[in-house]
């Protein structure tokens, strides 16, 4: 028996609110730890291009400052 046979006689609101209520308590838990791994990871890579294009901007601007003196 396939899982549409069986879900094909049930009312709406069991195939479309009880089922997905009853996976989100058995498994809340573990999505909310996957989430919040990624959600900190997203935040880390973020911070870690911030660190790095900042880096770049003040080595070009020190760069480019001490060519300037140079002319002079």
């Amino acid at each position: 028996m396939a899982v549409q046979e069986m879900l094909a006689g049930l009312p709406w609101w069991v195939k479309w609110v009880a089922i997905p209520a009853l996976a989100l308590l058995v498994f809340g838990g573990l999505i909310t730890s996957v989430l919040t791994f990624v959600v900190g990871l997203l935040f880390k890579v973020l911070l870690f291009v911030a660190l790095v294009g900042g880096l770049i901007y003040v080595v070009q601007k020190v760069k480019g400052s001490g060519r300037s003196r140079e002319e002079w």
